[in-house]
Order: C-alpha cells, then structure tokens, then sequence
C-alpha cells in the first residue's frame, strides 16, 4: 500500500498533475483557487507541533489555555482527585496550527506542591516541542518557579515565559523583575482579560518549529514507533517485558521518585520496534490521589510521540469510561491503532460471551481496529500482534488518487444521495485525499453534509478501499452562494 503515498512538495501529498486536474474540476464546480487551496493546506498539514503549559498552582494555566485556543473548554477549577477528560487541544494564531497541552487542570494540596508541579512539567515537557512557562508576576518568581526553571533548562526545549496577572501598565514592572528567571524575555501577559497574549502568541510561533521534532520513523527509515496505552494495572509494563524477552520495566509501581521515562528499542517479527514508555514510571506516594489526572498527562506524552497506540484493555474486567477516553485520545490525535484485549486465557465462556458484547456495544466506534486476544502473562497469541500493528500502519499510510476517489464518489452519490432537507438535496461535487498519518479528506459539497452522511460516506470508504486500523478524517468545504447573472 505504501506505494500509493504521494508527496508532491507544494500541494502536500498531491503530485503536481493530480494537483493541475484536481483545480480544474474545483474551477468547474465554481469554487475559488483561494477557498480550495486554504482546505487543501488544512487538511493536509499532518502532525501539529506541541505547545506545553507549564507552571505552579492558580497562576491561571487553564485562563490562558482558554485564551489560546479561543473557547472556555480546559478546566479553570479542580479538585483533587477530579477526572479531566482532556489534557490537549488544538490552537492556531496567525494561520499556523499546533497542539496546546494544558497541566493546569490538577493541583496538589500544599504539602505536596513541589512534586506535583514537578511531575505535570515532566510529562508535559516530554510531549512537547517548545514550553510556556506561566509565573503569577503579582507574586515573583517562587522557589517552586526555581525548580520548574530547572526542569525546563535540562529538557532543553525552547521556552517562552508568560509573566500573567499584569493587567495594566502599572503591573509591567513586576513581569521586568522575572528576568532574574534566566529564561530570557518576559512576556507580560492578562490571561483573563486578553492583554498581551497576542504577542506571547508571536514569541509562542518563533519558538514552535513548523513540524514536530521528532519526524515519524517511517520517514526516516527508522523503528516505528509504538505507544503501549491504557488505564493503570491492565498490563502494559507486563505486556512490554513480554514483547522485549526480558524485565525492562518495573510491574509493580512503588513508591520512590519519578523516573525519567526510556523508550525501548525491542526485535520483533524480524523487525526493530521502538516502544514509548508509558508503564512502570514510579509515583511518589503522594502523587496517588491524582493518579487519573497524572495517567492522562503521561499517555497524552506517549501518543504524540507515537505513530501506532496499542490499548490495552483488561478482559477480567467491564470496559470503563476510562478505557473509551484513552481510546478517544488516540483517535483525536490521528494515530494508527490496535486494541491488545489481555488476560483473555483468564476468561471463562459466559465472561467471553459478555465481553464479546460489550466489545460490540461500548467500542463500535472503533470496529475498524485490529484486535488481538492475548496475554501478557503467559505470551498466548502474543505473536498475532506484530501483523496487526503492521496492518493498522499500512492503512494510516494508505493513499486514494484524485481521479480514483472522485469514480467512487459519484458512483456512491448515484446511488446513495444525500436525504432532502427543506426541499434541497445537498450533494458531494468532488473531493480529494489531502493528507495521509492519517488520511485525511476534502469533500467539496453544493450544500451542508448532515453527520449521518459523513459517517455513510466514512464506512463505504473503509468498505472500498481499506483504511483497517486507522481512523479517517473527513472536513467538507460547501459552496459559497452566488449572486445569479443578469
């Protein structure tokens, strides 16, 4: 399949001539070069940069998360203990789209204050490809502001420092002090009212660079690499010593000190694999109460470093809301996928014909991932996940032709048209695959898609031409309305 992947410089995945025919039949159907080529570039900017937001408690983290990406989404009030269902979003400023990673949403109790800052800049840093580092100007920098500073300088990734809380010209000379910080220039900055983020923003875009720093394995003719995820004790760090033949990751968490996570490099299926950590990493035992919170950031961390998610879920147990938002993260975040279900050897009939239910039910969604039935334990079946991993990275990569994709659309309009709605019939003129890791599609339409069509025209493109183990973005450009001639 990888034979089908384009990379036409100018015009992202679409070679040059496919590109000539492909603004042709836009010109024909009455859509601008401008408006086509402004989806074109949104569909098929593949993998986002990572912005990571960074600081100590009530600094206004999730203020300024809510500022960036536009809307009051990211949780300005937590309490310990409190699920989040999300840790990263999408933002764009001045044309340019990247990934906010928001640590904002958890705060230790006071005792524990220091680590906890510490661990959500750890996990959060790790993900990310530049830093916002938040510090309350009104108070100066703290010895909690010190350590964070620390952190951030061994990480080695750019950092933009957000001086918050300055919401007038009287309050600049405190974001000045926070030069004595070392981190260069501070950008002073009211998360709550607005003030200055759209210069922080600029410093934010110098910073990010144009494409994540890690470019994915395959590009570079490196191991592919894998995120071993799910929610704590399915078996992710059993799973990985049974991949690697050997303990390299500690199974039983213990209390001690964060360590910094390793990836590993393990032979598999005559192939080299590399596995981003995110088993076995140590909580100190008073990080124990946020443990959702903490395993969001961490498996957050590993998928964007991640080009496949392998989820791990416990066959022993009923499919949780937990195991759907990690699967939900993966899938936001366009990354291929397998669902690992282990300790399958453990299950009796009646629990495996009510699990096979659930499975049904609960992960229809996703009936388009590879499953494999395996233990982590005993290494039963454990040799069906390599061809499944594989398979899943074949249809991330897989690539439709314009004049291939466009056959099957106007054969799928012919017989399936879009229902009428208020006596118009809105229907697909054209569309193009703009992207690939994953595929991504432009339908340019005479009117509004309803969302069951999309999901019609999703499943009859998994059905034609694959797709098996990835998920399948969709956007729909409609035809502006034009004045009629006289």
């Amino acid at each position: 399949m990888n034979d089908q992947i384009h990379t036409g410089d100018e015009h992202g995945e679409l070679g040059d001539a496919e590109y000539a025919e492909f603004m042709e039949l836009a010109a024909q159907e009455g859509f601008g070069a401008d408006e086509v080529e402004s989806e074109l570039a949104a569909a098929g900017h593949g993998p986002l940069p990572v912005l990571a937001v960074v600081g100590r408690p009530n600094v206004g983290k999730s203020t300024l998360v809510n500022r960036v990406i536009g809307r009051r989404e990211a949780v300005v009030e937590d309490r310990p203990g409190v699920t989040r269902d999300r840790v990263t979003y999408e933002a764009e400023w001045a044309g340019r789209r990247f990934k906010v990673v928001d640590t904002g949403g958890w705060e230790q109790d006071v005792l524990g204050i220091d680590a906890s800052v510490a661990a959500q800049a750890e996990f959060a840093i790790e993900a990310a490809d530049a830093v916002v580092f938040v510090v309350d100007s009104s108070v100066g920098a703290t010895d909690t502001d010190e350590a964070v500073v620390k952190l951030l300088r061994r990480a080695g990734k750019p950092v933009v420092l957000c001086a918050n809380k300055v919401d007038g010209p009287s309050a600049e000379a405190d974001a000045a002090a926070l030069w004595s910080l070392g981190l260069g220039e501070p950008h002073p900055v009211s998360a709550l009212h607005g003030r200055g983020t759209g210069d922080m923003l600029d410093a934010v875009l110098e910073a990010l660079p144009d494409a994540p720093a890690q470019t994915f394995g395959a590009a570079l003719g490196g191991p592919r690499r894998i995120a071993l995820i799910g929610r704590p004790n399915v078996g992710k760090s059993s799973l990985l010593n049974r991949v690697a033949g050997e303990e390299r990751v500690v199974v039983n968490e213990m209390a001690g000190t964060t360590r910094d996570p390793v990836d590993e490099m393990i032979e598999l299926g005559g192939k080299t694999w590399k596995f981003v950590d995110t088993a076995g990493i140590r909580r100190r035992v008073h990080l124990q109460e946020g443990a959702d919170y903490y395993a969001s950031l961490r498996t957050a961390a590993a998928v964007e470093k991640a080009e496949l998610a392998v989820v791990l879920i416990d066959a022993s147990e009923s499919i949780s809301v937990q195991d759907q938002r990690i699967i939900t993260m993966a899938v936001e975040a366009g990354r291929a996928l397998v669902l690992a279900i282990n300790k399958w050897d453990t299950l009796d009939e009646e629990r495996r014909y009510y699990l096979e239910r659930e499975i049904e039910t609960e992960l229809g969604q996703i009936g388009w991932a590879p499953r494999v039935n395996v233990s982590a334990k005993t290494g039963r079946h454990m040799e069906k996940l390599v061809p499944a991993m594989e398979t899943a990275l074949a249809g991330w990569e897989t690539r439709v032709p314009t004049g291939r994709l466009n056959a099957f659309l106007g054969e799928l309009v012919a017989a399936h048209p879009h229902p009428i709605r208020g006596g118009k019939q809105p229907r697909i003129l054209f569309g193009t695959q703009a992207g690939t890791r994953p595929p991504r599609f432009v339908l340019f339409a005479s009117g509004f898609l309803e969302a069951g069509y999309r999901r019609f025209v999703e499943r009859r493109l998994r059905e034609e031409f694959g797709f098996e183990g990835t998920p399948i973005h969709i956007s729909v450009r409609v035809r502006e309305k034009r004045g009629r001639k006289k």
